[in-house]
């Protein structure tokens, strides 16, 4: 013990009385040792503490906290590893920061990181993980940084791709960068080894995102150049389907993609290229095109096999039949395939010999097993057009003797027109009613007014023309004409009974007992009081126009009293002209008295 501290020392244990008698309490407490109090030893002079560290500096043995360094294992407990660094003490670390090196033996060599010089007990603090994530982060950095191709264990799936473990850190590997192909499964992957390439980390959240598939194009760039300079149209090679979609196929060609459009790869109609092909399928595919810088490639599967049309019988002719399937229709026909790869059309018109034109599903769908005759051939431009209908005798053959003009006959209202009615006598001959020769008596606006399509009409051949195949029928015609009796009911200036059934601007339309309609204009509807008749009501009528021909009557009410007037104003006229000429006869008789009286005088 030095001086100072007994005389210290010895202040200290004075009684009571002299303490206070010496030193008062704020000075005790500035001066009092508090540092022995709680430590048991005296404080270290922070100064003297430096210049020691810094003599020790570079000797055997000396180690700086947060240092990395290497130690070789001397012992092994059953919890703890013995680390020796070289320095004056050996460092302890957990067994359980070896969990991935299970065959740590005696002698091995280790990475440590100082972590305390000595604790509280004097023990040197090691820890190996903490050495191994610097490490790891040191050496991560280092691959971003240069591109160096490093090693990683794939632990396990996570959402969006792989949790990888590069250098004891856990990597994160997105999906999208496992492979230049779609992967279907990642499991395959699961607790394999792979080559990644560090391509970003995020220092402040401590992310390494690493890549495969880098790798792969890298070196499929390479290989890409070295195949884009020997591509040549025309030129067959062997290719994986990569990816198949709606319109086409995409075939990797050894790091060139390709595309064989779904019209390229078969001669024959397809729905859909799952039809012709299946993903990894290897198959040769040629050359079509391709742009400027080969970025773009054209390839195709159906050139690699002779055109249907080239074996196509050589003795098939115009006029044969052939028999095939319906693989397409569309609003004006039918495409239908007679052999793998060769169509015929088969046109709407040509299916039946109806004059009426339908659309091509009303005869036939896609699937159905069809005959047909050979209308047209073209071997050059690969076109055929084929018939339905000629496989059946022409309707129209013997049109005069089945429906002369005069015949009665029933057919079916298959359409109707503004201006008439089609009515179907059987398949393949139609014909057409005209408006005007629906009725006799109604006024029809329009023909559904009177018909319905699906109706069976009672009809007349009126007219046959069979160079145009065109057939003019009535229905009225099939009935007596009501205008025959009407001629002499209706009479001019007769007087009828009936009712207002419409009323317009122009006039009005009057139906009389038997049903019969004539039209009142509107200046003849005024009543003898001034009024005018409206809908509804019920007059007199007199006919005062009568046309069989165009079936037209016309009436009028005030015709009536204007009538009525006419013979009373005649009646008066020729009464005041009779007295008048009475008046005047007396008058010449009294000087005809007059005059003979004279000449006797």
């Amino acid at each position: 013990m030095s001086e100072e501290t007994k005389n210290t020392t010895e202040e200290v244990v004075t009684t009571p009385e002299a303490v206070q008698e010496t030193v008062n309490p704020a000075q005790f407490l500035a001066t009092f040792n508090w540092h022995k109090y709680e430590e048991g030893i005296d404080e270290v002079d922070e100064s003297k503490l430096a210049e020691f560290e810094k003599a020790l500096e570079g000797t055997v043995g000396f180690v700086n906290e947060r240092d990395v360094i290497e130690g070789t294992v001397t012992r092994i407990t059953e919890r703890d590893a013995i680390i020796d660094i070289n320095s004056k003490s050996e460092g302890v670390i957990s067994l359980n920061e070896f969990r991935y090196n299970q065959g740590l033996a005696v002698g091995d060599k280790v990475e440590v990181l100082v972590d305390k010089r000595e604790d509280a007990t004097g023990q040197l603090v090691l820890s190996h993980k903490k050495a191994r994530v610097i490490k790891a982060w040191d050496r991560v950095n280092n691959a971003h940084e240069t591109g160096e191709i490093v090693n990683g264990f794939v632990k396990c799936r996570t959402r969006g791709g792989m949790i990888v473990d590069v250098f004891g850190i856990e990597a994160f590997l997105p999906g999208s960068q496992i492979d230049v192909k779609p992967i279907r499964d990642y499991d395959q992957y699961v607790e394999k080894t792979m080559e990644f390439k560090v391509v970003k980390i995020n220092h402040e959240f401590k992310n390494v995102v690493v890549s495969h598939k880098a790798l792969i194009e890298a070196y499929l760039e390479d290989q890409k150049k070295e195949i884009i300079g020997q591509l040549e149209k025309g030129q067959v090679l062997e290719g994986v389907v990569k990816n198949i979609t709606s319109y086409g196929v995409f075939v990797d060609l050894g790091g060139v993609d390709g595309l064989v459009h779904i019209t390229d790869l078969s001669w024959s109609r397809i729905n859909h290229p799952n039809e012709v092909v299946e993903l990894d399928q290897k198959l040769n595919v040629v050359i079509l095109d391709f742009d400027d810088n080969k970025s773009r490639i054209q390839l195709g599967l159906k050139q690699l096999s002779a055109h249907p049309w080239e074996a196509l019988n050589t003795d098939l002719k115009v006029g044969d039949k052939v028999n095939g399937e319906v693989v397409v229709i569309a609003d004006y026909g039918a495409f239908v395939e007679i052999e793998e790869g060769v169509e015929g059309l088969i046109h709407v018109s040509e299916m039946s010999w109806s004059t009426h034109l339908r659309s091509a599903q009303d005869f036939v769908k896609v699937g159905d097993k069809v005959e047909a005759q050979v209308l047209t051939l073209d071997r050059e431009d690969r076109k055929m057009s084929l018939g339905m209908k000629q496989l059946h005798p022409d309707p129209w053959t013997d049109i005069t003797s089945k429906y002369p003009v005069g015949s009665t006959h029933t057919g079916i209202v298959r359409n109707y027109t503004n201006f008439g009615v089609f009515v179907e006598m059987e398949e393949g001959i139609d014909g057409l009613v005209y408006i005007s020769d629906l009725s006799w008596t109604k006024k029809i606006k329009h023909p559904s007014d009177f018909v319905s399509v699906g109706d069976k009409l009672e009809v007349q051949v009126l007219e046959l023309d069979v160079e145009n195949r065109k057939l003019n029928l009535g229905h009225k015609q099939t009935q007596d004409n009501p205008w025959d009796g009407h001629e002499a009911t209706y009479a001019l200036d007769s007087t009828h009974s009936g009712t207002i059934k419409d009323k317009n601007d122009k006039g009005a339309t009057v139906t009389f007992a038997d049903g019969v309609e004539a039209f009142v204009p509107g200046r003849l509807l005024e009543k003898e009081d001034g009024s005018k008749l409206g809908k509804g009501d019920s007059a007199d009528f007199k006919i005062i126009e009568f046309s069989k021909e165009y079936r037209r009557i016309v009436a009028s009410h005030t015709a009536l009293f204007r009538e009525e007037e006419k013979r009373n104003i005649k009646a008066a006229a020729k009464k005041a002209a009779d007295v008048e000429k009475t008046t005047l006869g007396d008058i010449g008789g009294l000087a005809e008295l007059k005059k003979k009286m004279d000449s006797k005088n």
